[in-house]
């Protein structure tokens, strides 16, 4: 059976789909060999070539890569050819477009609510406090500070979330529904409680509508060729059936909610009771809450957006950027090791599906947000180290010379150079039972 699939379409940052280009990979790659002093074309689309090869085996027809993908695997394969000194100066390249990207971006956003402006204050925040780089963050782990970093940042994405709640309050005769949105493992479900406090304590009701419930039974979901289900895609919710009981809970009319069993993969209907009176607020916590067919019965003015995000802006040995994609990842192995009946394995393999609907479904919607909360925790890197460094060792092992899981190696053998350099902290007494970090390791005095 051939299990290689020409590569006709890649998904672009901002989540559009676009016609794959080789020669835009061969130019990439001659740029970089230019910069060692010897432009060499021929050695440029011979590795172009090689690049294409590893995507096609990587990569189904459903499974499109994305532009970071691509990248990804052109740094992979240069290391492996012994083009170090090529590899370095695509890599330098790599990050001169992505400053370039930022620099564009940070003048729309001086007006705007998107990400941008966010990335500034976070990366201030951290060289302030000492978490800006792995050198920086372990001189303060030896230094006797942990404790302290762990209440100044809870303390600041409390303060986030407060912000947020004072902008539904000035809104509240307006606003009937607010979504919490963002991607997986960003933190969603403990923002949502900690809205829901702020707005308690303010004297405004709401209800918490859970819409992990309304996924469709495992099995509806389709396969690919390794057998793993996705359940990344809006789609594998009951968008219909959640919008008629948006329009009834609005209209004072009761429900009953359905109730999916995750370990199970089985959704109940009509279990759930869930009614919402006419000065109470209806809370969203989803990973799909900006997408358009979640919510479209409902006037946009009767909604309050929320996106979360872990906008970390911590430096790698190196002077490279952890990825935000790369933290959450983290996150989610333990999640789904301990309530989803999934092995750490499991959830690495499975992640490309996550980047793929994130692309697709979530990022063209974040400029649609009202609010932007930051949910990167400087201290959680050394906690879920000493949990997690293992997994990732073996998943570097395992899928060394599998072309199919690709991917995955590329993904584990980048943060196994990240974590390495890391001190590790055991000792999480100083995490408070409250913290957003217990949704992923446990400990919380909130029920998830």
């Amino acid at each position: 059976m051939n299990n290689h699939y020409p590569i006709k379409k890649i998904i672009k940052r901002d989540g559009s789909i676009v016609a794959y280009n080789l020669t835009r990979i061969s130019n990439a790659i001659l740029k970089a060999t230019a910069s060692t002093g010897t432009p060499n074309q021929k050695l440029a689309d011979n590795m172009a070539a090689k690049v294409e090869n590893a995507l096609a085996s990587t990569y189904s027809i459903e499974t499109m890569p994305s532009v970071e993908d691509i990248q990804d695997v052109v740094e992979s394969v240069l290391m492996e050819s012994r083009l170090t000194r090529v590899a370095r100066n695509y890599i330098i390249y790599r990050h001169q477009r992505a400053m370039a990207r930022a620099a564009r971006a940070y003048s729309f956003e001086v007006t705007d609510n998107v990400p941008y402006k966010k990335l500034y204050e976070v990366l201030r925040w951290n060289m302030d406090h000492s978490c800006d780089s792995i050198q920086s963050l372990n001189k303060l782990i030896k230094s006797g500070n942990f404790p302290e970093l762990v209440a100044e940042t809870d303390k600041r994405y409390l303060g986030e979330i407060k912000l947020a709640a004072d902008r539904i309050i000035e809104n509240i005769g307006n606003i009937r529904i607010v979504i919490i949105a963002g991607p997986s493992s960003s933190g969603k479900t403990t923002t949502t409680i900690k809205l829901s406090e702020q707005l308690a304590k303010a004297g405004i009701g709401f209800k918490a509508i859970n819409i992990d419930n309304y996924f469709f039974d495992l099995e509806k979901h389709p396969k690919d060729e390794f057998g793993d289900y996705d359940y990344e895609r809006p789609q594998s919710l009951d968008l219909e059936l959640i919008n008629k009981h948006l329009i009834q809970l609005l209209d004072g009319k009761p429900v009953k909610t359905p109730h999916y069993d995750f370990k199970a993969g089985i959704r109940r209907l009509d279990i759930h009771d869930l009614s919402l009176q006419k000065d109470e607020l209806l809370l969203i916590d989803s990973l799909h809450g900006l997408y358009d067919g979640m919510t479209n019965s409902i006037p946009s003015h009767k909604k309050f957006k929320l996106y979360i995000e872990t906008l970390g802006q911590f430096r790698s040995k190196d002077g490279t950027l952890m990825r935000w994609s790369d933290n959450r990842l983290l996150r989610r192995m333990i999640r789904d090791k301990d309530h989803r009946n999934l092995k750490p394995m499991q959830t690495l393999t499975h992640w490309h599906y996550v980047r793929r609907s994130e692309l697709k479904n979530i990022i063209p919607y974040i400029k649609a947000t009202d609010c932007i909360i930051n949910s990167a925790l400087p201290y959680e890197l050394p906690v879920l180290k000493p949990r997690l460094f293992k997994y990732i060792s073996q998943g570097i092992n395992s899928y060394r010379d599998d072309p199919k899981r690709l991917d995955a190696h590329i993904r584990a053998n980048r943060i196994y150079e990240l974590l390495k350099h890391i001190e590790s902290v055991k000792d999480i007494s100083c995490i408070p039972p409250d913290s957003l970090l217990r949704e992923f390791i446990g400990g919380s005095r909130y029920r998830y």
